[in-house]
């Protein structure tokens, strides 16, 4: 990150204006009626009826009553016929199934998206479990491999090097609608060869900044951000390279609210996982020894937060319970005897042992009771590692995290074959059910989703201003607690996608309540049904009425 000090204190006057993932209470006050009310007026003064029907906030397409096309000047846009939402929905649904290829559907839901924000995200809810996993992982996933970008245009905001100086005025440039959620690409450049050298890549077209100068630009971002949305900004870091990713989450969450969902959504997915599974085993995270292939960002930062899970159990130092987890890099097994040469975030795990090369060697070395692949390469998982997995264990805990498909370090087949279906196993991207023996099993899928909408929600209802250790223990826990008897006996360790508007609402809930009992949530008082305020406070898709 260069040489700026590691806590920089921004120079910023707060405005307090709700802003961006700010203030949740403000817009909506005691009930939800009050969206309704900052809806309608724009709509009485649309003065053309194209206007309507090229926002995708407001345009309802076939939905629009007879009145309503009379009123907003829609009469003669349209077909006669008026479509429910629902019909509407059920008629997309058929389309996109009609679609053999993934990607397919995808550019057909952001076509959607971009014509009918409502429409679009009641698809989404109501048919969760089959189409997370065309606009989230593995479709997209896939795609980025292939095409290195989906995206037409830029989402949100675009800031470059070339606004250095000016990024406050650049955030100023957006149109502040009260809570929002709002894309920020940060362009520093790159070095990639190809690109530079294409004349249609719409980047900047420099090599990457590093050091001294990325830091100021990020410091300026940072603060900027602080200052035109206020203290209880939310601000997101996704997909940073490891060094910067723990540079700037170690830096700015002392003064900024900030979360890395590669680092911390990750961990807290895992973990609520592996919490579970303990159900089902009979014991307690603290008997266990962990081994992981890969030490990025996804795997020291799963790795700390079992560490801090053990030692707030069973009370030992968590410099102890860092002892009972292992890490293999590219170069083998992280050992002392390699601390001087290791990245600064590897080095904790660093631990006395022999040197060993390869994965399989430490199978056989550690002898672990818990395998999670971070690696990000797939089938490394090999059948003669799982194999030893479950030679040294009865019930083997697999978790192949690397995402998309593709990269998984095994298959969920692979994995209950080769153990003989002695394996609790998850993963990153989903897997079909697997026929073994007769029986039939359902692998987990340890997706961060699971995690990040019900931790955002949490912060910003309870009006945090800083994100702790203990908020994400809080969304694992109540994440775990959701997983029913059914679904263990299915072998799942996490509960179906299907219920993941409840599953979200008691993790915002449960993180609230550890906010307010740090002493670090600003909304005050604080609800009394935690839950119930967390349901009232989620978006609905329902078209509304445009008088």
């Amino acid at each position: 990150m260069g040489s700026t000090p590691a806590e920089v204190p921004c120079d910023v006057v707060s405005d307090n204006r709700s802003g961006l993932g700010g203030g949740i209470s403000d817009v909506y006050g005691e009930d939800l009626a009050t969206l309704d009310q900052l809806v309608t007026p724009w709509v009485s003064s649309v003065a053309s009826g194209y206007s309507l029907m090229r926002d995708p906030r407001y345009n309802k397409g076939l939905a629009f009553t007879d009145k309503e096309r009379d009123a907003h000047y829609l009469t003669g846009l349209l077909p006669p016929v008026v479509l429910s939402q629902e019909v509407q929905e059920r008629k997309l649904m058929h389309n996109l199934r009609q679609y053999t290829v993934p990607l397919q559907r995808y550019m057909a839901l952001m076509d959607l998206q971009e014509r009918n924000e409502r429409l679009f995200y009641k698809l989404l809810i109501d048919n969760v479990e089959e189409l997370l996993p065309v606009v989230y992982t593995p479709t997209v996933g896939e795609a980025c491999q292939k095409y290195g970008s989906i995206f037409r245009k830029p989402q949100g905001l675009y800031i470059s090097l070339k606004e250095k100086g000016r990024i406050l005025e650049v955030l100023k440039n957006w149109p502040q609608r009260g809570i929002q959620c709002l894309p920020i690409t940060i362009d520093v450049g790159t070095n990639n060869e190809k690109l530079l050298n294409d004349e249609f890549y719409i980047g900047l077209k420099q090599r990457r900044a590093t050091g001294q100068e990325y830091a100021e630009f990020l410091h300026e971002f940072m603060c900027a951000v602080k200052q035109n949305y206020g203290e209880k900004v939310l601000v997101q870091f996704e997909d940073f390279a490891n060094h910067n990713a723990f540079d700037l989450l170690s830096k700015y969450s002392t003064s900024h609210l900030v979360f890395n969902d590669d680092i911390q959504g990750t961990a807290s997915v895992v973990l609520a996982g592996l919490i579970a599974a303990q159900k089902v085993l009979g014991k307690s995270l603290a008997d266990h020894t962990f081994l992981f292939l890969g030490a990025g960002e996804a795997g020291t930062g799963i790795a700390e937060l079992i560490a801090l899970k053990i030692s707030k159990e069973t009370g030992a130092p968590i410099d102890e319970t860092r002892k009972k987890i292992w890490l293999v890099d590219s170069k083998g097994l992280i050992v002392s005897s390699r601390k001087e040469s290791l990245q600064h975030f590897k080095q904790p795990w660093a631990h006395e042992h022999e040197p060993v090369k390869n994965l399989i060697g430490a199978v056989n070395a550690i002898k672990p009771t818990v395998l999670i692949g971070t690696s990000g390469v797939g089938q490394t998982f090999t059948q003669e590692v799982v194999e030893a997995m479950a030679t040294n264990n009865e019930t083997p805990l697999i978790l192949a995290l690397s995402n998309p498909t593709s990269q998984a370090e095994c298959t969920a087949e692979q994995a209950y074959t080769w153990t003989k279906g002695r394996a609790i196993f998850g993963s990153g991207s989903p897997f079909d059910p697997v026929e073994y023996d007769g029986k039939t099993y359902f692998p987990g899928q340890a997706n961060n989703c699971y995690i990040f909408p019900g931790l955002g929600l949490g912060l910003i209802m309870s009006g945090a201003i800083r994100v702790r250790d203990d908020m994400l223990l809080a969304a694992s826990e109540a994440l775990a607690a959701q997983v029913t008897e059914e679904n263990f006996a299915n072998g799942l360790i996490y509960p179906p996608f299907s219920n993941i508007r409840e599953i979200s609402a008691n993790i915002a809930a449960s993180v609230a309540a550890k906010t307010y009992e740090l002493g670090l949530a600003s909304n005050l008082p604080r609800p009394k049904d935690l839950v119930k305020f967390a349901e009232s406070c989620m978006y609905s898709p329902v078209y509304r009425n445009y008088r």
